[in-house]
């Protein structure tokens, strides 16, 4: 994205980074507003556990790597993409019109190559706070967000910092063709990195799934006339849930489907900073602090309750109707963001 002006007023409302959430309901939106450095910390997995996927990790050397967030494009220009299969968790996150990004975040598997690697923006502040200063893989970002990025709590292993673990290969016309390497990235963590919270609580084994039984869902990222449509669909004989864009699979380079453990539909309202991309369309920011509706999906069962991130160091949180917390298959994890209304369980 090419730098744009942006007025005062709006940088400054990104760095406070206070707002509200929506749920699936539009008339469920609930607005909080926290201050001080207070945090949401779930239990420190015990063991040999990773803490993203709650899976046996025996390898000390990468339990004890901080999390690595690379920025992957999700334009269908840029597919079929790498790495997303290899990430721990992947929030999928509005940008502009009706296109999406993933917030892929890595730290017990590598994928070499990765990418194609893009932008950063503002919202992507208040979801790496939490990770306990991880590094952050992305390729530039206009002045304003790149202020922001200056600021927040992570290490910058962006193309403009760390170059050389960088290149432009393939097929693909710029800016789809930058790749890097998270082995790369990775070596540039400093020796004093530490690893990420667990974003999430997982059942134990033998421990029962709580929820309706459902077979998939739907979701539409949409922009007037135009759509991001993605569909996941429960199958039982792998446990996971298999992701489709576009009526299209959601592989990746190799041919994989993306089929995760599970999936959060997170319910948010979105904001407009004032950035046009260069076809004009508005360039969103998701409101990730405050409260909303969210539905947890997990061993073809969903989970309807509520999320609450009050500060931007907390951990979100997801808790059922009666406040109690979700627990998730352990695996890997898929957080959609889209607004209020925009999701159907089927």
């Amino acid at each position: 994205m090419h730098p744009r002006r942006l007025a005062l007023p709006l940088l400054a409302s990104c760095i406070v980074l206070a707002a509200c959430g929506g749920g699936g309901d539009k008339k469920k939106v609930t607005t909080t507003t926290a201050a001080g450095t207070s945090t949401t910390a779930l239990p420190a997995p015990a063991g040999d556990v990773a803490p993203l996927t709650g899976l046996p990790q025996p390898d000390a050397a990468r339990r004890a790597r901080p999390a690595l967030v690379v920025k992957i494009d999700n334009a269908p220009i840029g597919r079929p993409q790498t790495g997303f299969n290899q990430a721990d968790v992947v929030v999928v996150e509005k940008v502009e019109g009706q296109i999406t990004r993933l917030f892929s975040i890595f730290q017990t598997n590598d994928s070499d190559p990765v990418g194609p690697v893009r932008s950063a923006r503002s919202t992507d502040i208040a979801l790496v706070t939490p990770l306990n200063h991880p590094l952050f893989a992305y390729a530039g970002t206009n002045a304003a967000f790149q202020a922001l990025v200056d600021k927040a709590p992570l290490v910058d292993v962006g193309y403009n910092k760390a170059s050389p673990e960088y290149k432009r290969t393939g097929p693909k016309k710029p800016p789809y063709n930058l790749y890097s390497t998270t082995s790369g990235l990775f070596r540039r963590a400093p020796s004093d990195a530490k690893p990420p919270p667990a974003l999430f609580p997982y059942r134990a084994a033998g421990q029962a799934s709580t929820g309706d039984a459902v077979t998939g869902l739907h979701i539409g990222y949409q922009s007037g006339t135009r759509a991001t449509n993605v569909d996941y669909a429960w199958d039982a004989g792998s446990g996971s849930w298999k992701r489709t864009q576009d009526a299209s699979p959601f592989s990746d380079a190799a041919g994989t489907q993306a089929a995760p453990r599970n999936v959060v539909v997170q319910f948010v309202t979105y904001k407009d900073t004032g950035q046009r991309d260069p076809s004009r369309a508005v360039v969103d920011e998701a409101q990730l602090i405050g409260t909303g509706e969210a539905w947890v999906f997990s061993d073809g069962k969903v989970t309807k309750g509520r999320w609450s991130k009050p500060t931007a160091e907390a951990v979100t949180s997801y808790t059922d109707s009666a406040g109690k917390p979700v627990a998730l298959t352990p695996g890997v994890t898929w957080v959609e963001l889209p607004p209020p209304g925009a999701a159907q369980a089927r």
